[in-house]
């Protein structure tokens, strides 16, 4: 009897390797090829470029930064929620970037190591993928780069190179998936880890919304209301598209649009820091709006709780937010296109028809290193 406990205590606890393995095979929306994952969808079938036109429905996507093995993509998702990550083993990746809130957390601004409040929110890493800078202040230029910011900053999860690979080679369960996700390896390295999350993340796909089953061709997906918010989105009028371009809605560039700091923080330069440009001062990359209704509240500080308030601002006139004293080069296609309150509706209906969540990927129950994954929404 004592030997089954401590074999059912090695399952539930992580102490053994027994019950986790790697999947062969990918995510849904890619296929593998070379024993690597790669992208497959329609809109690589298109040819006009990511980024000309000001809202073609039919515009081909950027590069994907896929190529990753099914086995590091699987060792990725176990990684992500895993509170071994943080220093005091409290938190994980999925604590600000939680899959029933489109892979941001909820809150205005995040949350770290013994509440901490950071200065920024945490945007939603839902085609996370094509992005070529991330961070609100483009300060990365790749996923792998990107994870060392939260892993090691003192006041996210705070951890350091030596003690997270030496925490995670302490676990046989991670010993052996590591294998599995780099046969080459003689130990566990940082880059092993980002590399990992970086495979994961970018298997985050979501491209399979009504819109896009509208853009594709099936002219019964969205409602009347929907259409016509559609073609405000569109128009030369409200000029949603020329940043929010289609299909990620997104253009990738920075700007400077007059947001208003919250009211406890002093005035955030953003991306003027990143590429020491006066011109970007308060700039900040423009968000995908993919499963927009999903990561209110919305802007870099979570300044505006609702889609019609983030909506509105862009109506309100040309920097009329901006705090006093503060001198910034508004972006050009902010202006004042003075839309109704019915307008304003119509384009949250259309905002709205950009949720897809068909290919959420499964969420653990329980994670190698054998700590709680916390409490969270979790599916089976």
């Amino acid at each position: 009897m004592n030997h089954l406990l401590i074999l059912l205590s090695a399952f539930i606890y992580g102490g053994s390797s027994f019950g986790f393995s790697l999947k062969k095979t990918c995510p849904p929306s890619f296929e593998l090829r070379d024993r690597e994952c790669h992208l497959a969808s329609l809109y690589q079938l298109y040819s006009s470029p990511h980024g000309k036109g000001v809202g073609s429905l039919r515009t081909a996507l950027p590069q994907h930064r896929g190529g990753y093995s099914p086995e590091q993509i699987d060792l990725g998702r176990y990684l992500f929620f895993d509170p071994i990550l943080s220093k005091d083993k409290s938190m994980s990746c999925a604590s600000c970037h939680k899959p029933e809130l489109g892979f941001s957390d909820g809150m205005p601004r995040s949350t770290g190591l013994n509440g901490e409040l950071l200065p920024r929110s945490a945007p939603s890493l839902w085609n996370v993928g094509f992005l070529k800078k991330l961070f609100w202040d483009a300060r990365s230029s790749s996923l792998e780069t990107q994870a060392k910011g939260p892993l090691f900053h003192p006041n996210e999860l705070g951890h350091n190179a030596e003690a997270l690979t030496t925490s995670l080679a302490s676990h046989k369960a991670y010993r052996e998936l590591f294998e599995q996700a780099f046969p080459k390896m003689q130990s566990i390295t940082i880059d092993q880890v980002t590399t990992a999350l970086a495979a994961f993340q970018s298997s985050l796909i979501s491209l399979n919304s009504r819109y896009d089953r509208y853009a594709h061709g099936y002219s019964h997906a969205l409602t009347e209301p929907e259409l016509k918010g559609l073609n405000i989105f569109r128009s030369f009028v409200a000029r949603c598209a020329e940043c929010h371009t289609p299909p990620l809605f997104t253009n990738q560039q920075i700007a400077v649009i007059g947001v208003p700091p919250p009211e406890d923080l002093p005035f955030d330069i953003g991306a003027e820091k990143t590429f020491q440009k006066p011109m970007l001062r308060g700039g900040f990359k423009v968000p995908s709006l993919r499963n927009i209704a999903h990561t209110a509240p919305y802007m870099h500080a979570g300044q505006f709780k609702t889609l019609h308030e983030a909506v509105r601002f862009y109506t309100s006139g040309r920097g009329h937010a901006v705090p006093e004293g503060e001198r910034l080069y508004i972006h050009w296609h902010i202006w004042e296109p003075q839309l109704s309150d019915i307008e304003i509706d119509r384009l949250v209906d259309f905002l709205k028809t950009l949720s897809d969540e068909t290919f959420m990927p499964e969420i653990p129950q329980r994670v190698p290193s054998g700590l709680p994954i916390g409490n969270r929404k979790v599916s089976h």
